[in-house]
């Protein structure tokens, strides 16, 4: 096997095991949910930031899942990331939010604190009603 095939086979082993993890944690996704609206836990318009720093508003609502509002689950059962591209235009009209695979760990490489398991983040969601 060439260095370019088993360059390949580790980017489709890689992409493989991504895809099931995001299938693990959109199950979590999922259950949170449904948690969220048993308990009556009200959703909210959510906000993006774009790279400038700008806040602007969304076509989602949702919860948030870090304080600083840069990651939510939409009431959809979306993960949404919400720092996001834009210009002038976007700070007048919003954004449209695409959903984004969700990882089993937030902020995966960042620093202490801005890390975890994303059942850790939906436990904490829950128990901040």
């Amino acid at each position: 096997m060439s260095r370019a095939e088993e360059a390949a086979r580790r980017a489709e082993l890689a992409a493989a095991q991504e895809r099931g993890e995001s299938q693990r944690a959109q199950l979590l996704i999922e259950e949170f949910v449904a948690d969220a609206r048993a308990r009556g836990l009200p959703t909210e318009p959510l906000r993006a930031t774009l790279y400038t720093g700008q806040s602007v508003k969304t076509d989602k609502v949702g919860w948030y899942l870090r304080k600083n509002h840069s990651l939510a689950i939409g009431d959809d059962g979306s993960y949404y990331v919400l720092t996001v591209p834009g210009g002038l235009r976007e700070r007048f009209t919003g954004v449209k939010l695409t959903p984004s695979p969700p990882p089993l760990v937030v902020g995966k490489g960042g620093r202490d604190g801005e890390s975890g398991s994303l059942s850790d983040f939906l436990a904490w969601r829950l128990a901040a009603e």
